[in-house]
């Protein structure tokens, strides 16, 4: 096991050194920590709250994204994109995200992969959405049923590279044991915590207030979004 976060902290290392003071966008070089153009004016608690009000919508029926006018929606987001949240997901095809909280293009920059959990292309990706297209939270969800949590738990042999999820997920199964909602929960909120420690980046702004990372699980069942710290 220690040789296990050993490998994983020095591929997630590996991923980081490219995080460097600098990024190019559009041409124009732009520098940390002055780089988050800051289109959203929410604090990021607001931001929170307002995943939460969306999933609220959601779970009662009362949807009002898909209200709004896909055309004009469009014709705003074609140049530039003003997201005010970075959700981190599963890949499961039942996790839509942008459904279950209610928002419509533009507003979540949303990155997915099966477990929802971190490695150095994701944190580069959320960096990018915190530190250059201004996102004020960032909400790491897991979600009922997860199969490569399951998997993880079962251990047994799988085809291609599936397995290679499974050292990230291993330590939620270490706390958690075979309880699969626990080890689930567990993984969100370590996922969390890695993300907070592994990237300089999002740790400064999370540190000066001007970002939020948490963790959350979502139900299949109820739709129902749960913050978990």
């Amino acid at each position: 096991m220690k040789n296990q976060e050993l490998s994983r902290r020095n591929l997630l290392q590996m991923g980081l050194t490219a995080a460097t003071a600098s990024v190019l966008t559009g041409g124009l070089e732009l520098t940390f920590p002055s780089l988050a153009r800051a289109q959203s004016k929410l604090t990021p608690d607001a931001a929170l709250a307002a995943l939460m009000a969306g999933n609220q919508r959601y779970t009662s029926g009362k949807l009002e994204s898909h209200e709004q006018n896909l055309a004009t929606i469009r014709e705003h987001t074609e140049e530039k994109q003003e997201p005010f949240a970075g959700v981190l997901s599963c890949a499961d095809s039942r996790v839509p995200v942008e459904y279950i909280f209610d928002q419509t293009i533009g507003s979540l920059f949303v990155t997915r992969v099966a477990g929802n959990i971190i490695t150095p292309e994701i944190i580069g990706s959320l960096e990018y959405g915190a530190a250059v297209l201004g996102t004020k939270v960032i909400l790491v969800m897991g979600h009922s049923h997860c199969g490569a949590v399951h998997a993880t738990i079962d251990g047994k042999e799988v085809p291609g590279q599936i397995s290679s999820l499974f050292p990230h997920i291993q330590p939620a199964v270490d706390q958690a044991g075979h309880d699969m909602e626990a080890a689930i929960k567990a993984n969100a909120k370590i996922q969390a915590a890695l993300l907070r420690q592994s990237s300089t980046v999002i740790s400064e702004m999370v540190k000066s207030g001007k970002l939020k990372v948490t963790s959350g699980y979502y139900d299949l069942g109820s739709g129902t979004v749960t913050l978990l710290e």
